[in-house]
């Protein structure tokens, strides 16, 4: 979509929104909020998640301190249209960059999404004290438990997304809390020097590792409070 359409978009305060299509899935990915990302089996379903799952990420939003800039945020708006890969239809994940996501950001862009990087952080944090240990199993008796998510979820992006921007750390330092806060810190901030200087995040975008990571954080913490079963959730 030419340029000037994404500019048009994001100065008349619309949720910016590209959709990867597959073969079988579509992903609705708001890039401008990292972790908002939905999908389902059509285009036109994923927005409709998409918008039911407005008011779950307004949490995260007044968490970045972005409650009145979400608030104010106005129809969604599809601006790109990407085609999907097998990521989209085996895993409904968002798994390209959207047109504006290949460009440095601004200092101040990238402290926006880094506040909502966080904000994904402190909310599957949240989530993880407060749901039972054992959740619900699907429909077929699967699913993992709290404590495996937690280890999946933190152990992911220690191994798998902070390389990305040359952040190698021990791959359980999300055991101790100590150990994962100064993993986040240094992950924003290797994050931060990568765009700064224009580095590419080796096959990704920078502002897609944000975006990818919050989705991870945010997709497991929204899974382990529909599983819940202490009925506190």
């Amino acid at each position: 979509m030419p340029e000037r359409w994404l500019k048009v978009a994001h100065m008349a305060g619309a949720i910016r929104v590209m959709v990867e299509q597959g073969k079988k899935r579509a992903v609705a990915s708001a890039f401008d909020w990292p972790g908002w990302d939905r999908s389902a089996k059509s285009e036109e379903e994923a927005l409709e998640v998409l918008a039911a799952y407005r008011p779950r990420y307004a949490k995260v939003a007044k968490l970045a301190g972005l409650a009145d800039q979400f608030r104010r945020a106005r129809a969604i708006a599809v601006v790109e249209r990407l085609k999907g890969s097998g990521m989209t239809d085996f895993y409904g994940l968002s798994y390209k960059s959207a047109g504006p996501e290949h460009e440095p950001m601004s200092e101040a862009v990238c402290e926006r999404k880094l506040a909502l990087l966080r904000a994904t952080w402190t909310y599957f944090d949240d989530v993880a004290s407060r749901v039972s240990a054992e959740l619900r199993k699907g429909p077929r008796g699967g699913g993992r438990d709290r404590d495996k998510i937690v280890h999946h979820t933190n152990g992911t992006e220690i191994q798998e997304f902070a390389p990305k921007v040359g952040l190698i750390e021990a791959p359980d330092a999300w055991r101790r809390p100590r150990d994962l806060r100064a993993h986040r810190e240094a992950f924003a901030a290797a994050i931060r020097d990568y765009n700064a200087r224009g580095a590419p995040a080796r096959t990704w975008t920078v502002q897609f590792v944000i975006r990818h990571a919050a989705y991870h954080m945010l997709d497991h913490a929204w899974e382990m409070e529909d599983r819940d079963l202490s009925g506190g959730s």
